[in-house]
């Protein structure tokens, strides 16, 4: 089992309220306050984690500073209520973030996983670690 401190669990709840305001906010037809205070809660849970030097040297390293723009311009376009731009920069921005995390995860997710077809699926999407 993890161990968190205290600040961690308070960023980890920040990131779960986060990203139900951000669901929920797509599920009511991308409602800006929605969106808007689940991205909020978002990045200060990711801050409550990881810690704010960490937070800011993942976001702004040289090779991920196209990934962080579009990240940042999409929330702050959904801060001026243009909701469906702003998301869809986001995700873009995301995507690109967090690119070299996915085969990872993915082939994690191929080891926990006891169904035979979806835990081949899941290891190769692991196996391919091509960064594009």
């Amino acid at each position: 089992m993890v161990s968190l401190s205290d600040l961690q669990r308070i960023g980890v709840g920040l990131v779960g309220f986060g990203l139900f305001f951000v669901l929920f906010g797509i599920l009511l037809y991308f409602d800006s306050v929605l969106l808007a205070f689940g991205n909020i809660l978002f990045l200060f849970g990711l801050i409550f984690i990881i810690g704010f030097r960490r937070t800011f040297t993942f976001f702004f390293q040289r090779t991920k500073m196209k990934g962080t723009s579009f990240f940042f311009g999409g929330v702050i376009i959904v801060l001026l209520r243009w909701p469906l731009l702003g998301m869809l920069l986001e995700a873009y921005g995301f995507i690109n973030l967090f690119r070299s995390f996915f085969p990872v995860a993915f082939g994690f997710l191929g080891t926990l996983t006891n169904i035979p077809l979806l835990s081949k699926l899941l290891q190769k999407l692991g196996d391919s670690s091509s960064v594009v």
